[in-house]
């Protein structure tokens, strides 16, 4: 009789062939037999979706934890999908508008068309589901594949969709009207049926964001044509932005929302103490609360470090060359990195305080922080000299949220736009705020972004004499929280009531953090 562990092995052997070939989404009947599917499943490999569906997972994942399900989210829908109708069906047109704009996060609900479907409601895990409506599909034209998802085309998805997405949420559907480079790429679809609402409706939507050309346009050609388009405007606030002709829709996104998020960032923080007139004390503070930022910002990504470890690490008595120990424990590359990159960023400090342009000190410095963050990592060989070559080169993931953050070509494109603003921004809450939010939402390296993104809104907060200002790792699923709501639903207000409360409470001298010694 076999062991159980070859019995495992054999599991594994078929779960590899699925994975080679490109599976995510697990059918029942891509595993042979019901005892291999259930080793899989008992042993944590994989995990049910719905009945008959799976997606791998791993072992040690804990219970609760919604990091393989949400970054298999729509590699599983479009398989499952597929399998369900075939080519005959297609995600809605607000669904379709979402992800033509580059907004991957997982939705709460899909809405998805088909005329095989029943209006039948789908459960999925962690509160997501999928309802799907019986429906006849639009003309062919009409209709575009990304990532293996069929959808409405952008010029589709915005003629379309519900008006009261405009409102809703006016990042993504702003963000697909920029995208529009002229009226000759909606007008066929609206000439050909008629559409005047729709073209009215639009022609509101391009003038609200400065587009008066495409809006001109659209309602000069329904007349000529003999259609009464009435201009309406589905906004229910205009933001004074200028757009110049960008097509990634990243770009767009996150200028979008650093405008219509800076002024509630600026109601509710308080007013800038200004550079310090002793800079020198300043810088002194900052090198006074290293040990308590130390720990907390490490605990917060699940290192487990002790202030005696940060302590050796500050007075040197930290040697990777002599104590094995040392050498090979990645909580103490860690620590040590972290001192370093903290220096590094002290650094930086200096320069704002002396009057440099902040976005332009983190522009040009950012990237020697991040190297000496993993620096120790990779003199002990724990990670490839080649992993600190600058931004990441693959998608990357964040662990239990539903925001995915842009891919690479995206990423870069997007990377030299945060710092523009940065430097344009006169506002030291509004870059401390942003400056963390958006770094950590493009995701730029593979690991250290929440980090790095809390010196980044440190460097900030220096530049309008702020305190240096920790975030308790007691606080942390506050914090987490807050970011995934800004993330996802393009909510700044909590992630900047949060900031602005503990920055608050340092400006009195009663930090929240609890103050770590030695």
């Amino acid at each position: 009789m076999p062991k159980p562990s070859e019995n495992l092995a054999k599991a594994l052997e078929v779960l590899h062939k699925l994975q080679e070939a490109g599976h995510v989404a697990i059918y029942t009947g891509d595993i042979p037999g019901r005892q291999v599917r259930e080793r899989l499943v008992k042993n944590g490999f994989i995990k049910e979706v719905t009945k008959g569906w799976y997606i791998p997972s791993r072992p040690d994942e804990s219970t609760g934890d919604s990091t393989s399900w949400y970054t298999s989210y729509w590699e599983f829908c479009s398989r499952y999908l597929n399998h369900k109708y075939g080519d005959d069906w297609c995600l809605s047109p607000d669904m379709s508008l979402q992800l033509n704009t580059g907004n991957w996060s997982v939705p709460t609900q899909l809405i998805v068309r088909s005329p095989k479907a029943s209006n039948s409601l789908t459960r999925l895990p962690y509160y997501s589901s999928m309802f799907n409506l019986k429906s006849e599909l639009p003309q062919k034209q009409l209709l575009t594949v990304n990532r293996a998802i069929r959808l409405y085309t952008l010029e589709a998805s915005l003629i379309y969709c519900p008006v009261n997405l405009f409102t809703q949420n006016p990042i993504d559907t702003r963000t697909a009207l920029a995208m529009i480079r002229n009226a000759s790429e909606l007008l066929p679809f609206l000439l050909e049926k008629g559409h005047t609402v729709y073209a009215g409706r639009l022609a509101g939507a391009f003038r609200n964001i400065g587009k008066d050309k495409i809006a001109d346009e659209i309602l000069d050609a329904m007349r000529e044509t003999g259609y009464d388009a009435r201009e309406t405007d589905p906004f229910n606030q205009k933001l004074a932005i200028q757009f110049s002709g960008e097509r990634s829709p990243f770009v767009i996104r996150v200028r979008l929302m650093w405008q219509q998020m800076r002024e509630q960032i600026i109601k509710v923080f308080p007013v800038a103490p200004g550079i310090p007139a002793d800079k020198e004390a300043y810088l002194k503070d900052i090198q006074v609360i290293y040990v308590t930022d130390a720990y907390h910002s490490l605990s917060i990504e699940r290192y487990k470090v002790s202030p005696q470890l940060i302590e050796r690490v500050r007075r040197g008595q930290w040697d990777k060359d002599s104590n094995e120990e040392d050498k090979k424990h990645r909580d103490a590359m860690a620590a040590r990195g972290y001192f370093l990159a903290f220096q590094q960023v002290s650094e930086s400090i200096g320069k704002i305080l002396k009057g440099e342009n902040p976005g332009t000190v983190a522009d040009d410095d950012h990237s020697r922080w991040h190297l000496q963050l993993f620096g120790p990592s990779v003199n002990a060989g724990l990670l490839r000299a080649s992993d600190l070559a600058g931004y990441r080169n693959l998608q990357v993931y964040i662990g239990g949220s539903k925001h995915i953050p842009p891919n690479v070509d995206n990423m870069r494109d997007v990377m030299p736009l945060l710092f523009e603003l940065l430097e344009q921004e006169p506002e030291a809450s509004v870059r401390a705020v942003l400056g963390h939010f958006i770094f950590v939402f493009i995701h730029p390296y593979g690991d250290g972004n929440g980090r790095m993104g809390r010196f980044l809104m440190n460097a900030m907060l220096a530049s309008g004499g702020y305190p240096w200002t920790v975030i308790p790792v007691e606080q942390r699923e506050v914090y987490m929280k807050a970011l995934e709501t800004a993330s996802v639903e393009q909510q700044i207000e909590p992630f900047a009531q949060f900031i602005a409360h503990l920055v608050k409470k340092g400006m009195e001298g009663k930090p929240e953090a609890v103050l770590i010694t030695t």
